[in-house]
Formats: structure tokens, sequence, C-alpha cells
């Protein structure tokens, strides 16, 4: 029973976590989709008197997307994590490689 509870809680936490990247990603076009479409100028006639539309005003805008656009991959690489086993196979090489170090120095003072 205990065991349940356990897998019960570990879904739960893998759905929270995926609800939270999508939200992520939907946040991210929705925003950014937006501020391309002020910087391409579409939205010139309905912003208000006297507001920058030199394009060079809105070179932040690629910025802002490659940087953010960042943090989305590393959010991706978390909540995918368990789909990537190189860094699981790196750890077990490692730990094998250490262990082995350890067993030669302990053969060597013999």
């Amino acid at each position: 029973m205990a065991r349940d509870s356990g897998n019960l809680e570990r879904a739960k936490k893998r759905v929270n976590e995926l609800k939270g990247y999508y939200r992520h990603i939907f946040i991210f076009l929705l925003v950014n989709g937006l501020l391309l479409v002020v910087r391409m100028g579409v939205l010139n006639g309905m912003m208000p008197e006297g507001f920058p539309n030199e394009p060079y005003f809105y070179d932040w805008i690629i910025g802002n997307i490659a940087i953010w656009g960042l943090i989305l991959l590393v959010h991706t690489l978390l909540v995918f994590r368990h789909k990537f086993t190189f860094f699981k196979k790196w750890e077990e090489r490692q730990i094998q490689k250490y262990m082995e170090e350890e067993r030669d120095q302990v053969d060597k003072f013999k």
C-alpha cells in the first residue's frame, strides 16, 4: 500500500512538472509572439502618440527571445532529465573508475 502511495506521489509530481513546462512554453510563445508583432511595426497605428517606432528601439526584443529561449532549454533539460541517459551512464562510469583507482591503491600497499 505504501509503495502505491509513493508511486502516486511521484506521478503527481511528474504531472505538475509537465504542466509547469507546458505553461512556460505557452507564455513564452504568447509574450514573444506579441513582442515580435510590435517589433515588425504591425501595431504602430494602435500605439499612443509619442511612442517610439524607430526600428532600433526594438533591438532588445531579439536578445530577450534568445535569453528566454536558453532558459526554456534549461527547463526542458530539467523536465525531461530521465530521458537523457548520458548523465546516468557517465555517473556510473565515474563511480566505477574511482572504485578501480581505490582498489589499485589498496593493492599497491599490500
